[in-house]
């Protein structure tokens, strides 16, 4: 398995100061992580100024907001992109974002976004998807709230363009997410279903997801970041702090590890702990001419001697010579019989 790729979502935990913008990509470095995700898109962009009904959250973590009053207090100013991007760049983690209307796209394609991030409830704005894959970037589409429908019209879209290099995230658009609901087996599912590269978004609370998630085979791992959840915002409550990410990222190298290849050995020299399996062993000193029995040969640990499978043939053969107690077992112990002919 490669390396997973692990994506610190900074989202709003800027709380609209830029210098916390830029200690967030210092932080996401320091804890492991290897990219860093932003969003861009202004309050205008992304929905009406509108205080009716259908534009009112309801119960949950932003009750009470409008749409636009939320994305007015999580949007990353766009002044600050060039910057975000330069700092990242040093630090030695990509950086790329997530765009919610064409005028992100052409402002990100100015400097050089090398990924893009199309957010799950963007999966039905097909006229942006189209948009984004035309750049011919590798594409990371969330599937949080889609049907089934919706995720192959996307990837219908993005192939259409000649866009291929795509990953699948399994998402749970609940902020944040409760860890019975993460379904991880789609993971699995939605690789083999949709033909493409796997991952996860996600926002249950702790790392036991994104773990198993790997071990599933995600390929990429999204997580909200946050230097400290006491600075408050709109994301901060699903956030993880920098010792969690950190641990987090370790736990998932260990992993990596751990699952490491489907291999099936066929020289048993090279298997490790292979002498400790059953062999055939003299169990008892045999006289030339004697006959071999369950009694004086048996199978028994170590695994140096001869293979167990061979033990129904041997028994009534004649020993060709003395074998003494504590011998590996061998073919040439015994006369020859067409039974064993070709062993």
């Amino acid at each position: 398995m490669g390396k997973t790729f692990i994506v610190a979502e900074m989202s709003a935990n800027h709380n609209h100061h830029k210098d916390i913008a830029i200690d967030t990509i210092k932080a996401a470095k320091k804890a492991g992580a290897d990219a860093i995700k932003i969003q861009t898109y202004t309050a205008d962009t992304l929905t009406l100024n509108c205080d009716a009904p259908d534009f009112r959250l309801g119960d949950g973590l932003w009750e009470g907001e409008t749409f636009y009053s939320l994305y007015q207090k999580a949007y990353t100013p766009w002044e600050w992109h060039q910057e975000i991007f330069h700092v990242a760049h040093e630090e030695g983690l990509v950086c790329f974002s997530t765009p919610f209307d064409p005028t992100a796209v052409d402002f990100l394609e100015s400097l050089d976004n090398p990924i893009y991030k199309i957010a799950s409830f963007e999966i039905t704005d097909i006229p942006l998807i189209k948009y984004i894959a035309s750049k011919h970037k590798p594409i990371i589409l969330s599937a949080g709230i889609a049907m089934e429908e919706d995720i192959r019209l996307a990837l219908e879209t993005i192939r259409a363009e000649g866009n291929n290099d795509i990953t699948l995230l399994k998402c749970t658009s609940e902020y944040p997410a409760l860890i019975e609901d993460a379904n991880l087996l789609m993971i699995p599912d939605m690789k083999k279903r949709f033909g493409v590269k796997v991952g996860l978004s996600d926002h249950t609370e702790g790392s036991l997801v994104p773990m198993a998630a790997v071990a599933l085979g995600a390929e990429v791992v999204e997580k909200h970041f946050i230097i400290d959840r006491r600075i408050g915002g709109p994301d901060s409550a699903f956030s993880m702090e920098a010792d969690e990410f950190k641990s987090m990222v370790e736990n998932i190298r260990q992993i990596e590890k751990a699952l490491g290849a489907v291999t099936y050995p066929t020289e048993p020299s090279k298997i490790k702990g292979r002498g400790g399996c059953r062999s055939l062993y003299v169990a008892e000193d045999v006289k030339e001419g004697e006959v071999i029995t369950e009694k004086n040969v048996r199978s028994v640990r170590p695994g140096y001697g001869l293979h167990p499978k061979y033990l129904p043939e041997i028994v009534g053969k004649i020993a060709v010579r003395s074998l003494h107690k504590g011998e590996r077992f061998s073919l040439d112990m015994i006369g020859k019989s067409k039974s064993i002919d070709g062993f």
